[in-house]
């Protein structure tokens, strides 16, 4: 698959986030051979210590029924560090 518009993607959950260039061009190699669709954006993760500067990353969404499939197979693929824990479900 490819990636696709951020509203064309049903109940979205976040599953990477690439620091370097290298690690996103990964990512998307690896969701494409594995047939899911995503929405990569740019986002701020943090600030520089020393300039307080941001910094940004690509943060990569899939649908959440296929949130747990992806992060397994970036994990396999030896990309544990880019993928972000499940998100907590919401309080009621």
């Amino acid at each position: 698959m490819a990636p696709v518009d951020p509203e064309a993607l049903r109940d979205p959950e976040s599953i990477a986030l690439a620091r370097t260039l290298r690690d996103a061009k990964t990512v998307e190699d690896l969701l494409t051979q594995a047939g899911v669709d995503y929405v990569v954006q740019v986002e701020t993760y943090a600030h520089s210590f020393l300039f307080g500067t941001p910094r940004h990353g690509a943060v990569f969404y899939v649908t959440a029924s296929q949130a747990s499939y992806c992060r397994a197979r970036m994990s396999d693929a030896g990309l544990g560090k880019a993928v972000i824990d499940e998100e907590p479900a919401p309080q009621k």
